[in-house]
């Protein structure tokens, strides 16, 4: 059955959808924040936007560790309909023509319902950003660049939801996967940042309030280690890269053992078609199918980038930890680093269990997140 890729008549339903799943979190914040000033209740409610976010980039990992992203074979509905119960019918056709293919009923509902998530953080994000405008309207001081935080977040969202809809009409290209998984990390980035500015200006004071912004709050004391930070920032980031790499193409259970893979401490790996970014998923550029040693090549170099990234934000954390005013994050940092490395090795010697793949995930994403955190606060020894 050919289903047209785009179909935007149920596009208007599924916002409906996200904003009533927007409304529940609004109402909570200003229930408890009821008898705080405005101020407060922005930061509360992008920490919960940020913690939401959080949630919805594992329910992103789910939803791709059950084979679930091409549940809806079009976008944003599905066959055209706003939820898999209007399109019971031609999902349970396609369901008995292939039991086992992408899609079956429980794979639809898995996908749509990440799309109702997707589209409630949406919803949030732009009330964020419109919240943040008449705000600023009613003070007097000066625009600083963290000001524009939330509209950037809201620009960042929109490309989110068009990686989206490209993973979905592209067949899970690996490498628009892999890039919507790492703006899912840069949209928690921007989120971290500023839930931190909305609390630095709900805390200074008024005539601190006109030249506060992220920038100044990044200017840490000089003894301290910004250049290590940024440096480890750096390649986390392109360890999640190699990551999202390896999950993408389902490179995993190359090798079931460690620290050898099958066997040996150096197996046969293809490099050059493994990191050949622009192909279809499980094959090469020419349509041949992707070997195996391509698949190991994936998985030891990710195991690889993993030792050294690891031991550089294990050391980061030790040299933090008697810093009083990052104590926490330092803690954060450590703790992340072992369920990383508890995680990782359970994927590969446990067979890729659910639970450890989703927070391998989710641990990455936080690891993300907490170093922002520490570039933002100043450090004193």
């Amino acid at each position: 059955m050919q289903v047209p890729l785009y179909n935007l008549s149920p596009l208007l339903v599924i916002m409906a959808f996200g904003l009533l799943l927007a409304i529940a979190p609004v109402l909570w914040v200003f229930k408890r924040q009821s008898g705080m000033l405005p101020g407060a209740r922005l930061q509360a409610l992008t920490v919960l936007t940020l913690f939401l976010t959080m949630d919805l980039v594992l329910f992103g990992a789910f939803t791709r560790l059950t084979d679930s992203g091409l549940g809806c074979p079009d976008w944003p509905g599905c066959y055209g309909e706003a939820s898999p119960l209007a399109a019971h019918a031609p999902i349970s056709a396609a369901q008995a023509a292939m039991p086992s293919g992408p899609v079956t009923v429980s794979k639809a509902w898995v996908e749509m319902v990440h799309r109702y998530l997707a589209t409630g953080v949406g919803a949030l994000i732009t009330l964020l950003m419109v919240a943040s405008w008449l705000g600023f309207k009613k003070t007097t001081r000066a625009r600083s660049a963290a000001d524009w935080l939330p509209t950037l977040t809201f620009v960042w969202v929109c490309v989110q939801g068009a990686f989206g809809a490209l993973t979905v009409t592209m067949k899970l290209f690996p490498a628009i996967v892999s890039l919507h998984l790492l703006g899912a990390y840069l949209l928690l980035v921007l989120l971290t940042l500023q839930a931190l500015h909305a609390g630095a200006l709900r805390t200074a004071g008024p005539e601190q309030r006109g030249a506060f912004s992220t920038v100044r709050a990044l200017r840490p004391a000089p003894a301290t280690p910004t250049v290590w930070l940024a440096a480890a920032l750096g390649l986390l980031v392109l360890q999640a890269a190699s990551g999202a790499w390896v999950s993408t193409n389902y490179a995993v259970l190359a090798c079931s053992e460690f620290p050898q893979c099958q066997g040996q401490w150096w197996p046969a790996m293809d490099f050059a078609h493994g990191f050949a970014l622009w192909r279809p998923l499980g094959e090469n550029a020419d349509g041949t199918v992707l070997s195996f040693q391509a698949m190991t090549a994936i998985h030891v170099a990710h195991r690889l980038l993993a030792m050294v990234t690891l031991s550089v934000l294990a050391l980061l954390a030790w040299r933090l930890r008697q810093t009083p005013s990052v104590q926490t994050q330092a803690r954060w940092l450590g703790g992340l680093v072992l369920l990383q490395l508890a995680t990782g090795l359970s994927n590969v010697v446990l067979g890729w269990p659910m639970a450890a793949a989703i927070l391998h995930t989710g641990g990455a994403a936080a690891l993300v997140a907490v170093l922002v955190w520490l570039l933002a606060t100043p450090r004193n020894v």
